[in-house]
């Protein structure tokens, strides 16, 4: 066997360890709020447009 001492994590590994975690934490807490919902459409957003329906009319601008 070698006697070779694990090297201690870079400033570079740890600063990436610890955004990955923080991604995690991030993803954990959209997943939490997100099943307080109802039903499969849990959106807080309904009906965002009006009814669409009729036939469209094009008038031109008159000149002047």
């Amino acid at each position: 066997m070698s006697d070779v001492t694990p090297e201690p994590e870079s400033s570079e590994d740890e600063l990436k360890r610890k955004f990955r975690e923080a991604l995690e934490r991030k993803k954990t807490a959209q997943t939490d709020a997100n099943t307080g919902g109802k039903g499969k459409n849990a959106s807080k957003i309904h009906g965002a447009h009006g009814p669409v329906g009729g036939k469209r009319s094009f008038r031109r601008k008159s000149g002047g």
